[in-house]
């Protein structure tokens, strides 16, 4: 009877205590429901658009700097198709001629989107600025026009040469005026590649505007063989910009960001859908698969360009972080995201927890002018290193110039 009494009360003992910790997980449980909350994280493209991707000047190595009969001179730029290369300098032997090409500048690529190499001598022309009258020197105000019956390719040879690793261009003039009846030198010139925006060349008329009046700067060289006015106004308007791709938020548990880890090699989860055109899918799905996340959202459905932002709500609990990804829209396979551990809880700026990454998956070129970047309609080449943050290879405008990530 006593045996039969003492593991009754041992079995009730042992009920009573199931059940009270099952209250108690049960209550521990409903607590956290109550203190679940939701915040908005808002991702803003807060970059200043500029019209030229790259710009520059050129010049002989006598003095002056002149680039004499015989003589010739090189530069190298970037782009990509859709893009055009300006240059204009003095024909020497005028009042106020200059040579350039028609606007928006010599084409690069054909339509298939393959370069453009060799002799280009045929983009060419002669422009009379209008501005000096060409046999007495007196001011005039007259548009800019071509200079009649003077064929430019024979005075000027233009070669192309370009590397399609890097999507770099070298441009090499000569001057091939000597011995003919307009035998000149030229003066220090000016160049540029006019930035892209996804549809549209943002400046489509770099330098001047035929069948208009001149302007300033492309006065002084046409008149003086002058480049400073025409520099200081290009280097004030380049830049690299860039376009954001809709942002993948994820909530999760632990110390480990399942997004991407620094110095490692892309996990093929998706991140480089993510870096290298801007598809959030892959790795959205991927990480709902993971036991540690909890939730997976999205902001955003297109690119996020200059001056626009996209938003979206997430559900988390104490104890949660969140992490972000969006691509560096004009590049190969950058993105940003956050590098420190983000508390779900957080409310403000947090855009300095953000760096920019180089997910190690494509051959990087030019921001904005890469021939292989989505941007361009490319596929970047395939290449296999370490995630890491990106240098200082390129110019490129510091983080909190380009992305504002904030949560309310």
């Amino acid at each position: 009877m006593n045996k039969f009494i003492f593991r009754t009360s041992v079995l009730v003992a042992a009920t009573l205590a199931a059940f009270t910790l099952s209250s108690c997980s049960d209550s521990n449980d409903d607590m956290m429901t109550d203190m679940a909350f939701q915040r908005t994280i808002t991702f803003e493209n807060v970059v200043t658009p500029k019209d030229f991707v790259q710009s520059g000047s050129f010049q002989g190595t006598v003095t002056p700097p002149t680039i004499m009969p015989g003589q010739s001179v090189s530069f190298t730029f970037n782009a990509g198709k859709t893009q055009a290369l300006m240059f204009a300098t003095m024909y020497g032997a005028s009042k106020d001629w200059f040579f350039a090409s028609q606007q928006p500048g010599i084409k690069l690529f054909d339509s298939n989107g393959n370069a453009i190499t060799g002799d280009v001598s045929s983009s060419v022309l002669l422009w009379d600025n209008g501005t000096k009258d060409n046999t007495t020197g007196q001011a005039e105000s007259k548009p800019i026009m071509q200079v009649p019956n003077v064929n430019a390719s024979q005075l000027m040879k233009l070669n192309l040469a370009y590397n399609d690793v890097t999507s770099e261009f070298t441009l090499t003039i000569t001057n091939t005026s000597g011995g003919t009846a307009n035998e000149t030198p030229f003066s220090p010139g000016v160049w540029a590649v006019s930035n892209y925006n996804g549809s549209q060349l943002l400046n489509s008329a770099p330098f001047f505007t035929p069948n208009a009046l001149s302007n300033p700067d492309i006065t002084d060289i046409a008149q003086m063989g002058n480049i400073s006015k025409m520099t200081t106004k290009l280097n004030a308007n380049t830049g690299i910009m860039t376009g954001l791709s809709p942002a993948l938020i994820v909530v999760y548990r632990g110390d480990k960001n399942p997004m991407y880890e620094l110095g490692k090699t892309d996990s093929g989860m998706g991140l480089k859908d993510i870096a290298q055109f801007g598809n959030v899918a892959k790795l959205q799905n991927s990480l709902k698969s993971l036991p540690n996340v909890k939730g997976v959202y999205v902001a955003g459905n297109a690119p996020v360009a200059p001056g626009n932002k996209v938003s979206t709500s997430f559900n988390a609990e104490p104890g949660d972080k969140i992490a972000y990804a969006t691509m560096f829209g004009f590049s190969n396979d950058w993105f940003y995201a956050n590098e420190q551990s983000i508390d779900a809880n957080t409310k403000g700026d947090i855009s300095s927890k953000t760096s920019l990454y180089d997910s190690g998956t494509g051959i990087d070129q030019y921001p904005g002018a890469g021939n292989h970047q989505a941007l361009f309609g490319g596929t970047p080449q395939s290449e296999n290193k370490i995630i890491s943050k990106v240098g200082i290879q390129y110019p490129v405008p510091a983080v909190q110039n380009v992305i504002k990530v904030t949560v309310n």
